[in-house]
């Protein structure tokens, strides 16, 4: 109405009615945003919520749900329930501060997100999105120089809903969250090296420990001299590989011993890689405090 659009304009036929105050072009793409923003603005008290958020955040997402075009919305349980066709509705308890407004469309925050993910998520998934929350950003490549939340945070957001369902992964995940995965890839070969009860590595590993200009590996054992990288695909541009190279040789010449895993290792479950591993830990020193307990694994 606003714009000029008459009742008569909307029952031509190439306009099609989507939901009460929603209609669409005929010959629409579907696209993500555009369907949120115009949910959003017909939705009073309302926001895009769960997957939809997470997509619209460009959160990390399993690959089976990357390109959903489900359309979640939340309400607080003052007003009636979500009944659009085509929407998936929630009833929650949300404070103001876990929803945004992002480019004028009203939508959870990504710690709250998060949180909401856990009733669908896997709690390795859990833990490879949360992981991003409280990466410690680059700033020379990103605009922002703090992460968007930390452990801390995050566990009192958990505390805040006692009942929301999924809330226990949620729980399980954080227990194993760290800061240091800047990649889902890196999260999951942390969890596999756990999974096989080998010692915690350290994570974003510098050569020198002291030197913030030091070559970093994505993890590894500074006591045993072993680096551990994991080079996805962007890994294999000339001037990636060259800078592989350069921060692999220097490893090498200090004296360690360097392992590089790929996305054949990550679809093998890093099943080799780990065998590597525990080959490198069993020969250090029995009484090596990395060693210890491990000569009978």
């Amino acid at each position: 109405m606003a714009a000029g659009i008459t009742p008569g304009r909307l029952r031509h036929r190439d306009v099609i009615h989507v939901g009460r105050g929603l209609y669409r072009p005929a010959g629409w793409d579907f696209d993500l945003e555009s369907a949120a923003r115009a949910l959003s603005a017909a939705s009073p008290g309302a926001w895009i919520s769960h997957v939809t958020a997470a997509r619209l955040n460009c959160q990390l997402l399993p690959a089976w749900l990357a390109d959903s075009t489900e359309l979640h919305m939340s309400k607080p349980r003052a007003l009636p329930s979500v009944r659009r066709k085509g929407i998936v509705g929630h009833t929650v308890v949300a404070r103001e501060e876990e929803i945004d407004t992002v480019d004028g469309i009203r939508l959870s925050t990504r710690s709250r997100t998060w949180l909401d993910m856990a009733r669908r998520l896997s709690v390795g998934e859990l833990v490879c999105m949360g992981d991003q929350l409280i990466r410690i950003p680059r700033p020379n490549f990103e605009d922002r120089s703090v992460p968007f939340d930390t452990v801390d945070g995050l566990r009192t957001l958990v505390a805040r809903h006692p009942n929301l369902q999924g809330v226990v992964r949620a729980r399980e995940a954080l227990d194993l969250m760290r800061v240091g995965a800047d990649s889902a890839p890196e999260t999951l070969l942390r969890l596999s090296i756990a999974d096989a009860n080998l010692p915690e590595p350290e994570l974003q590993l510098r050569l020198r420990s002291q030197d913030p200009m030091s070559p970093t590996a994505d993890m590894g054992y500074r006591h045993i001299r072993l680096a551990i990288q994991y080079d996805g695909g962007h890994h294999l541009l000339e001037a990636q590989v060259l800078s592989d190279r350069r921060r692999d040789k220097a490893f090498e010449a200090a004296g360690w011993t360097v392992l590089v895993a790929s996305k054949d290792d990550l679809a093998d479950e890093f099943e080799q890689l780990i065998l590597s591993i525990k080959k490198h830990l069993r020969s250090a020193p029995p009484d090596h405090p990395v060693a210890a307990g491990f000569a009978d694994r």
